[in-house]
Formats: C-alpha cells, structure tokens, sequence
C-alpha cells in the first residue's frame, strides 16, 4: 500500500499543494521530486533506489545520444543500450518467477530453484516511460533534458506514477519547463479527480464485490449468475482503471499538466479494432509509436503486418503480467484483430449496428475471463471451469438470484455510466445559467459520498497497481 486512501485525500494531497502554490516556480519541479519520492517510498522504500537507478540511467543516456548525434553508430548503441537495461529490470523483478517457473514444466529434470521477487509498484508504467525519453531524443522528436530534477520529476510524478496512464516524454517535455497553472485548470482537475474517484468507489468497487460474490460459487449459481458475474468484472476493471486515469489526470492539471485522454467509451465499440483505440489508449500509443512502426508496421506487406501485430500482442499481453493467462489474452485479441484486418471489418460494415455492437461485446467479455483467471487466481483449470459455467448447469438458483436483485440498481447505473448518455447530459446542463454552481454542488456531494464510502469499506486496491 502507498498510502490509505482518505491520508492521501486530506493529508498529503492538500500539504504538497499548498506548498507547491507557495513556493517559487522555478523550484517546483524539485519539490515535486522530492514529494514523488516521498509518495512511492511510503510503502516501498527499498524501491525507491530502483527508480533513481532507471532516472539516473536514462537521464545519463539521453546526453550521450544528444552529443553524439553525429556519430549514427554511437548514438544508436547508447539508445539501444538504455533499452536493454531498463527491460533488463523490468525482467528481472516482474518475470524471473514466471521463467523459472515455466522453465521447471517443460524442462523439469534441470530443477531450477524458483526465485519470486516482489514486484515493485508502476514499473511496468514507469519503465515504459523512460524508455520513450531515450527513444524520443534519438528521434530528435524531443530535446534532451539537461536537468536531473526535472527529468525526476517526470518520471516519478505521483499522479500517474501508480497505474498510468503511459505518458510519453515528448507529450510533457514543454510542459515540465513552460507550464502555467491557472485556476480554471485547477477547477477541472478538482472536478476530473472526483469523477475518477467516484468511479473507483462508487462502481468499481460495489461491480467487485457482485463479481466476487457470484464467482465463489459459480459451479452451482446457475448460467445467468456467471454472466452476470464476468459482465461485473468487465465493468469494475473499466471503472477501476478509467477511474484512475481520470483521477491522475485530475491531478496532473492541478499542478499544470495536461495528460492525454486514456479512454473513451471502449464498451460503445463495434469492432474490437475499435475497442482497442478507446481502451488504454496510451499503453495502444506506446506499443503502435515504439514497437509496431519500429518493426515495419504495414509498410512491408501482408504477412510481415500480421505478424507485426501478433508480435505487438504477445507482447501487450505479457506486459500486463507474469502469467500464462495473460499471454493467452493477448494472443487472443490479437487473433481477432487479424481477422477484422483481413475481412471481418468489411462483414461488420454491412451489418446493423446493434449487431456489430453484440459481437464486440461478446468477445470483450470472452477475452475478460481470459484476463481474470491469472495463476494466483485458479489458472487455466479456473478459467475451463468458469467457461463451462456459463453454459452448463441450472439457469440461476434463488441465492444467486437475490444477489444480482441486490446489487440490480448498481448495475444498471454502471452499464448506462460506461456509455456516453451521462456525458451528453453533462454537456447540457454545463450550457446552462447556474451550471458552475450545480457542478460545484455536485462534486462537493460526491467526494462527500466517496469519503464516507471510503470510511467504511476495506481497502481495495486498484487493479492495475499489480501490472
């Protein structure tokens, strides 16, 4: 844990503001390293050196690439050498288990002793942002950052340092030297940041517990309580990741940065290539700038773009975590999306929308039960047994049935909450006389809500923190 939820709202967030607005600007970025360490090295402390190790690294890396631009040899050795150290890391403390692990089934007579490290929080986020900054100057498509502190601060920037989004060094690099905050942004940060935070409380967690609820007996709750169960867990990882996201974003205005849009009604798509460029959309971003184009992209024919993307899906699903699981999830999707490429899009276009609608459903919720179903929580045999009882076995059974009538009103606020319905009423009522004062009304009641929730529930962390 980093920190508790309500010593973040009301003890941390408010003094490192307050300070911030207090101090000079030029010495911001350094108080906001320092409070980014702080925040990481609240729970993690021995963690902290990992990540001055990879600012320390790729800082050192983009001057030796800036100086020897002339040399295009050089230049790229020091690129590919930040790289090769910062997924050297990020192997090491995420996948040594896993590799030890897979190495003892297929080898089994070598015996290698497993080793299980802990998995230092972000650093699938953190790493992968580093490296862009290596990758951004060798490209001249960002200047090199001569300022350790600043280039500190972006790496370790507590708002998104957690969970993402994924934000490239060449999307902030003016912002961290050349912002201005104002207090219309700050405004839309506050606001930003309890509609994130509602989000995570209010849905997220409630669409957890109906999940968990209907899974711990799905051999015998009947076929609709399964369907019920992974549609909750569909909606709780949208609102428990969108939701950070917003809340990061939030947060990044309120200190004066502005981070791209991570989401964008993903369960309103059509096709799951649609999906894919409304979900996540900075981790897309990353793979699309850093890995797909660097392979050839489609630029060198058919079979070569098809295996470009199932490269960029493996690995997409491998970086979500050290599990089979998920590597069968990216293989997944990315089989999906070679087949949309070569005819299924122009099938969906001839088709009603309505219809195009239900087959990306289907297939998104298909792919969540790949998702769910890691080694820690029951592996392939789980996932098997939970896809059996979606089709096999009674229809529901009067205990599973007074669960989804329990929790019915929350579910329906989530499905209608991850349409755009709620955004177009927004859009009204803000054209309206007294809207800044019904919005400010409304945020102080939903962090109200939201406190009180807080107050009362277990800690729930967010699931993305594991990836």
């Amino acid at each position: 844990m980093v920190f508790s939820s309500l010593a973040f709202l009301f003890m941390y967030l408010p003094i490192v503001l307050l300070i911030y607005y207090a101090i000079p600007r030029k010495a911001r970025n350094i108080f906001l390293f320092i409070a980014n360490l702080f925040f990481y090295g609240w729970g993690e402390p021995v963690f902290v050196l990992l990540m001055l190790f990879s600012t320390v690294v790729d800082y050192t890396h983009g001057i030796l690439i800036d100086k020897n631009r002339h040399n295009k040899k050089l230049a790229k050795f020091f690129v590919l050498s930040s790289v090769a150290i910062n997924l050297a890391l990020l192997g090491v403390f995420k996948y040594t288990g896993f590799i030890t692990n897979t190495l003892n089934v297929v080898v089994p007579f070598l015996n290698i002793p497993v080793v299980s490290l802990p998995l230092p929080i972000g650093i699938s986020f953190y790493t992968f942002q580093t490296m862009s900054y290596s990758i951004d100057v060798y490209r001249n498509d960002s200047p090199v950052q001569k300022n350790i502190f600043t280039f500190g601060t972006y790496v370790s920037l507590f708002p998104q340092l957690i969970a993402g989004p994924i934000v490239r060094y060449k999307d902030v690099a003016y912002q961290l030297d050349n912002r201005r905050e104002t207090l219309d942004e700050f405004t839309k940060g506050v606001k930003l940041f309890v509609v994130g935070l509602a989000k995570k409380v209010l849905i997220a967690n409630q669409m957890g517990l109906l999940c968990d609820t209907l899974r711990a007996n799905h051999s015998t709750n009947g076929t609709l309580a399964s369907w019920v169960g992974i549609i909750a867990y569909s909606l709780q990882i949208y609102f428990d990741f969108s939701g950070y996201s917003d809340m990061a974003r939030g947060l990044g205005n309120m200190f004066g940065f502005y981070f791209l849009k991570n989401f964008d009604y993903p369960y309103i798509s059509k096709s799951i290539t649609e999906f894919w460029r409304r979900w996540h959309i900075s981790l897309g971003t990353w793979f699309r700038e850093y890995v797909y184009i660097p392979l050839g992209g489609n630029r060198k024919g058919k079979a070569r773009t098809l295996i470009n993307l199932m490269i960029v899906w493996f690995l997409t699903g491998l970086w979500h975590g050290a599990s089979w699981n998920f590597v069968l999830w990216g293989i997944y999707f990315g089989i999906i999306l070679i087949f949309e490429k070569l005819f299924m899009l122009k099938v969906l276009k001839k088709l009603p929308a309505f219809v195009c609608h239900i087959y990306s459903l289907i297939l998104i919720i298909f792919g969540w039960n790949i998702f769910y179903f890691s080694d820690d929580c029951g592996g392939m045999k789980g996932m098997a047994e939970f896809l059996e009882s979606m089709f096999k076995g009674p229809f529901i059974t009067d205990t599973a049935l007074n669960t989804i009538i329990n929790f019915a009103p929350l579910l329906i606020i989530a499905i209608v909450a991850s349409t755009p319905l709620l955004r177009k009423i927004y859009d009204k009522i803000s054209n309206m006389r007294f809207s800044f004062a019904i919005e400010a009304i409304a945020t102080l009641v939903a962090l109200i809500i939201c406190t009180a929730t807080l107050a009362n529930q277990s800690y729930n962390p967010f699931l993305y923190f594991r990836f």
